[in-house]
C-alpha cells in the first residue's frame, strides 16, 4: 500500500509542489479552474486521457496533444507551451519522478522550457523507493505501453518484462529522472489521485 503522505512530504522537501485527490474526476477539476488562458502541451498519457482533460482544458485554452491532432504539428507546439501536462511511469516514495520515452518529446518538455509542469499519477504508480521506480517504468510502464501499440518487441509477448532488446520498434529509448524540480521551471506539481491510472 502506497504511503501517500510519505510521498508527498518528500516530494516537496525536493521542491515539487504535490496534492492528493480522491478521484480523477476531482483532480481533472482543480486543473480546469488552475488553467485559463494557457498554452498548454500534453504528452502521450493515458491517465490524461481517461481524466478527459483534452476536451476540457480546450474551452479556455490554447490545448496541443499529439493524441487528438496532426502529430507532428502537436508535438512542436506542445514543445512550445507554457504549460505541460502528462504522467509518471513511477514516482518513489523517496520523492523521485521516474519517465521512459521512445521519441523524447515528453522528457524534454518536463526537463526545459516550462513555466509550469503538471504530473498526475494513480497510486499505482507509487513505488516504495527509487530503484523499484525505475524497475516498475522498465518492466512494467514500458511493456503495457509497447503491447497497447502492438509493438513488435520482446516484451509485447510472454512475461511482462524489459528485455532491453534492439528493436526497431523499441519505445524505452531514454529514460529521466527528476531528483528535484528543474531550475528555470517555475512550478512543478505531482497530482496524486487515489485510484488506479494508467500504466
Amino acid at each position: 500500500m502506497a504511503d501517500i503522505e510519505k510521498t508527498i512530504a518528500n516530494l516537496k522537501k525536493r521542491g515539487f509542489e504535490a496534492s492528493y485527490f480522491n478521484t480523477g474526476k476531482e483532480a481533472a477539476d482543480y486543473i480546469v479552474s488552475e488553467l485559463k488562458g494557457q498554452t498548454v502541451g500534453i504528452g502521450g498519457s493515458k491517465t490524461v486521457e481517461t481524466l478527459g482533460l483534452f476536451e476540457r482544458l480546450a474551452s479556455d485554452n490554447s490545448v496541443y496533444w499529439h493524441w487528438k491532432q496532426e502529430a507532428a504539428e502537436a508535438r512542436k507546439k506542445a514543445a512550445e507551451a507554457d504549460v505541460y501536462i502528462c504522467s509518471a511511469n513511477a514516482v518513489a516514495e523517496t520523492g523521485e519522478i521516474v519517465n521512459i520515452d521512445g521519441m523524447g518529446n515528453r522528457l524534454a518538455a518536463t526537463l526545459f522550457g516550462k513555466k509550469r509542469v503538471i504530473f498526475i499519477i494513480g497510486i499505482n504508480k507509487i513505488t516504495e523507493d527509487y530503484d523499484r521506480a525505475v524497475w516498475r517504468a522498465r518492466n512494467i510502464a514500458a511493456p503495457l505501453n509497447a503491447r497497447r501499440f502492438n509493438l513488435n518487441t520482446p516484451c509485447t509477448k510472454g512475461e511482462l518484462k524489459c528485455h532491453d532488446c534492439s528493436s526497431s520498434q523499441r519505445i524505452c529509448r531514454a529514460l529521466s529522472v527528476l531528483w528535484e524540480k528543474m531550475t528555470g521551471t517555475e512550478k512543478a506539481e505531482v497530482i496524486i489521485v487515489g485510484e488506479e491510472l494508467g500504466y
